[in-house]
């Protein structure tokens, strides 16, 4: 396959539609944007003109579905400029009903199509678009006689067109009943727009001369326009970092860990609600941001305020940190969220601000943004990307259970860990205490046993190896006394 040069190429004018196709639609191509009603087909269409009137091209809008009155209307009410655009009306005006136009002995091909036809040449011919946009070719197919006569048609449609030096868009609402498979076939791209339970998705299925990025990718249409948010996927090349630690600033930890995290690496904190994750997370930023890194907090359950305020209880400043630039926090309403949106937002704050710790707190939260699609694959995509940029990932997972039989996640993501630390509360005479553990950690060697964790108003606390018990991760331990012949006996505690 040649080489595309950019200046092959012209802008769909979404940037991240332009991303998925690899830089642009090919110049003189003909492509189709198919869907049902109300999936975003005009205004994508819309989009592919207002960007050629910003390189100053000539552009043309064809309608055969919408009055030009009401099209400008809306798409204003998008925010679009639709004085520079040239539009050709060929929808029927209200005298066709009032004069009750019935063609008895010819059909609509015979006495339309032919004034259609010079209406379309006259329009091109005085405009010399550089960019065509037909709304819809369904519309284009009920003055045809047969399936025959429509392909004919279209194709000498398309070949005018594009004699004018123009590139062309149109679009079409294939319908069971009316399948508008041969206008896949003529065209050479297709985008597919879809709807499903309140999730919109944008799909290349073709796209001749060209490579593309395939599969589903989230499309948002707001009061400004469509959005595309594509997919994230791994970076082919992974960025070369210096092998250093991130201490977490408290030497308990740090020497559970080895010294700390690798920089670059995936972090699993897990455990129970309110055992200690987040904060023990936020001890991690303000070591790195000691070494002047910037970091990112993903929060989807906790407000903002209500976080700063418990920090500052317990003498971890990250207003301060906030102020200084080096953290952003970020509140994040998981059902407002389209799928992919959080992954590009990430995406943008490691790309233009250069941030080298993310954390998301907390898995449950991303994977409601989510609605039912993969985690893994969403989550997957996203560290491993995160890592080959050369981040440091903080995942913040919350297991159900507050003692009985341990499990690490309860969504299977424990695999993604480079290093895993698991918090967990047991039963001691009827108190709750909250333990801490190291279960995996890939670069490096690491403690096994179990230390007493403590939150207080200086900050977290690690005491010393919990010894003498045994059973603290099912929560309720047993206390092993050494027996005077060197064996030794077990005492279940119960409160």
């Amino acid at each position: 396959m040649r080489t595309i040069l950019k200046n092959d190429r012209v802008s769909v004018g979404i940037k991240g539609a332009d991303e998925i196709l690899g830089g642009g639609l090919l110049k003189g191509q003909v492509y189709l944007v198919c869907g049902g009603p109300g999936t975003g087909k005009t205004i994508f269409g819309m989009h592919f003109l207002s960007a050629g009137l910003k390189e100053g091209e000539s552009v043309l809008f064809i309608s055969m579905a919408e009055h030009e009155n009401q099209i400008k209307t809306n798409m204003q009410l998008l925010g679009f400029d639709t004085s520079g655009i040239n539009f050709l009306d060929l929808v029927p005006k209200s005298e066709f009903f009032l004069e009750s136009k019935v063609y008895n002995i010819f059909s609509p091909a015979e006495v339309e199509l032919q004034p259609m036809s010079e209406l379309i040449i006259k329009a091109v011919k005085s405009t010399q678009p550089t960019r065509v946009f037909i709304d819809s070719m369904t519309q284009f197919r009920y003055l045809s006689t047969d399936d025959f006569q429509f392909r004919r048609q279209v194709l000498s449609l398309f070949q005018f067109l594009r004699d004018q030096n123009a590139t062309i868009l149109c679009s079409s609402e294939g319908t069971t009943q009316q399948p508008d498979d041969d206008l896949k076939f003529i065209c050479d791209g297709i985008f597919q727009l879809s709807s499903v339970d309140e999730t919109r998705k944008i799909s290349i299925t073709k796209f001749r001369g060209s490579t593309f990025r395939s599969g589903n990718h989230a499309l948002g249409i707001t009061d400004t326009g469509i959005q595309v948010f594509p997919k994230l996927l791994p970076k082919e090349t992974r960025i070369e970092i210096t092998p250093t630690l991130i201490s977490s600033g408290i030497p308990g930890i740090d020497k559970m860990l080895s010294g700390g995290l690798e920089r670059g690496t995936i972090t699993l904190i897990t455990g129970p609600p309110g055992v200690g994750k987040t904060t023990l997370g936020l001890e991690f930023l303000i070591e790195a941001a000691r070494q002047e890194e910037r970091s990112v907090i993903y929060c989807f359950e906790e407000g903002l305020d209500t976080l700063t305020r418990r920090s500052q209880g317990i003498n971890i400043p990250i207003d301060k940190m906030v102020k200084a630039g080096t953290l952003s926090l970020v509140s994040i309403e998981p059902l407002l969220l389209i799928p992919d949106e959080l992954n590009q937002l990430i995406r943008q704050e490691v790309e233009e601000k250069q941030t080298k710790v993310v954390m998301i707190d907390s898995v449950v939260g991303y994977k409601i943004a989510l609605r039912g699609d993969d985690l893994l694959r969403y989550l997957h995509g996203l560290c491993k990307y995160l890592q080959n940029m050369g981040v440091t990932v903080l995942l913040v997972n919350e297991t159900e259970t507050l003692t009985g039989e341990f499990r690490v996640t309860d969504v299977g993501i424990s695999y993604l860990a480079d290093n895993l630390i698991f918090l967990r509360y047991y039963e001691l005479e009827g108190e709750l205490h909250r333990s801490i553990g190291i279960l995996k950690k890939r670069m490096n060697d690491h403690e096994k046993t179990l230390r007493e964790f403590h939150i207080t108003s200086k900050g977290i606390e690690v005491g010393e190896i919990l010894t003498g018990m045994q059973g603290i991760l099912r929560g309720i331990p047993d206390i092993v006394e050494k027996g005077s012949g060197g064996g030794s006996r077990r005492t279940t505690l119960r409160g």
